[in-house]
């Protein structure tokens, strides 16, 4: 997913790409959280989750690369489906479709809250927990309908990335995800910067106010609700002079500008998070969760040292997002990410331990 920025440099012409950055600190750090937010609290709900009853293929499913091919098709052809509608003029079949795969993952990342909640009262009842997840599941959509301001869009973006982000994690070990992320990197670079169909893609979720995508504005009088539908594709960065791209970096009336993250770029990241801590050998003291489910201390070192690498990956990248222009993230995040697992996994439980079998069916 590419991301990008419009930078108001309120009538200043700095020198250098720093100076960029150092102007836009406040989105970029705030974009930063909600990358790490997302992430964390899909490894808080993953022992809820780390069952074999909960993996999409099961367990046996988990090391076959053929369903991590399928996978990745399915993503392609959801690209190539929303575009087609797009152009077609068809945005109310684009919501209808995204509003219910939406619905289905904020289900999973509430349900286990709910489920805390009514236990904290002293209720515990599957009809009640199925319930009140329904409820607020259904509330927050229809909150995102009726009034598409970024904090909703980020409040529901977050929630789904950590159901998603989860239940691709249990679903497989970690040999095969990193493998997913590579050929999702490769995918993205080409569909940013040489087909480009991903910015009309991110411009088709902007335009209907769709939470596939993290807003960080830089103003407090930034509206989501009034943003135009080509922020992407920027008519004029042909024009610009990239060895020096600050002074062609103009403000936009009003001064309303934002930090857009495709959630695909905090997903796939997590995921190698998530799988790290389901699948790696169950090494070292056990941790304590609030589901009374612990977690191990080798495994989770992982998980968070995989963190901190996709975490250095965001701050390569906004060095590239600072100049302006559209980048695609997964290259630099996933490969931070993929890093960091590697270097984190050798010293918590030694590189043997990083491998496991796989076959493509």
């Amino acid at each position: 997913m590419g991301l990008e920025v419009r930078g108001s440099m309120d009538g200043s012409e700095p020198g250098s790409v720093l100076e960029v950055m150092r102007q836009q600190w406040a989105s970029m750090v705030s974009m930063g959280g909600m990358f790490v937010g997302t992430i964390l609290l899909g490894l808080s709900i993953q022992p809820v989750y780390d069952i074999d009853e909960v993996r999409a293929f099961g367990a046996e499913g988990a090391s076959k690369g053929g369903y991590v091919a399928l996978e990745l098709l399915f993503i392609m052809i959801f690209t190539v489906l929303i575009i087609w509608l797009a152009r077609k003029g068809l945005d109310f079949v684009i919501k209808a479709i995204v509003m219910f795969a939406l619905w289905f993952s904020l289900f999973y990342a509430v349900q286990p809250f709910s489920a805390l909640l009514w236990w904290l009262i002293g209720l515990e009842s599957i009809n009640l927990v199925a319930g009140s997840t329904v409820v607020i599941s259904t509330a927050l959509m229809l909150l995102l309908h009726l009034y598409p301001e970024w904090y909703v869009v980020n409040t529901v973006g977050i929630l789904v990335g950590a159901g998603v982000i989860t239940l691709i994690g249990v679903s497989f070990v970690p040999v095969l995800i990193i493998a997913f992320m590579l050929a999702a990197a490769i995918y993205d670079h080409w569909a940013v910067n040489s087909s480009k169909h991903m910015l009309e893609l991110a411009d088709t979720m902007i335009k209907n106010k769709l939470p596939v995508l993290l807003v960080a504005p830089k103003e407090r009088g930034y509206s989501f609700i009034e943003e135009e539908d080509r922020v992407m594709r920027r008519e004029d960065s042909e024009d610009m002079d990239w060895d020096d791209p600050a002074p062609n970096i103009k403000p936009k009336s009003g001064g309303r500008e934002a930090l857009f993250m495709g959630l695909g770029d905090v997903i796939f990241p997590g995921m190698l998070v998530i799988s790290s801590v389901s699948f790696l050998p169950e090494w070292g003291p056990e941790i304590s969760t609030i589901w009374g489910i612990p977690m191990y201390a080798g495994p989770l070192a992982v998980g968070l040292g995989t963190l901190f690498g996709g975490l250095c990956g965001y701050v390569a990248l906004m060095t590239q997002v600072a100049r302006g222009e559209a980048q695609a993230g997964l290259p630099l995040l996933n490969g931070g990410s993929i890093l960091g697992y590697l270097v984190s996994g050798v010293i918590a439980i030694g590189p043997a331990a990083l491998w496991q079998d796989i076959s493509f069916l």
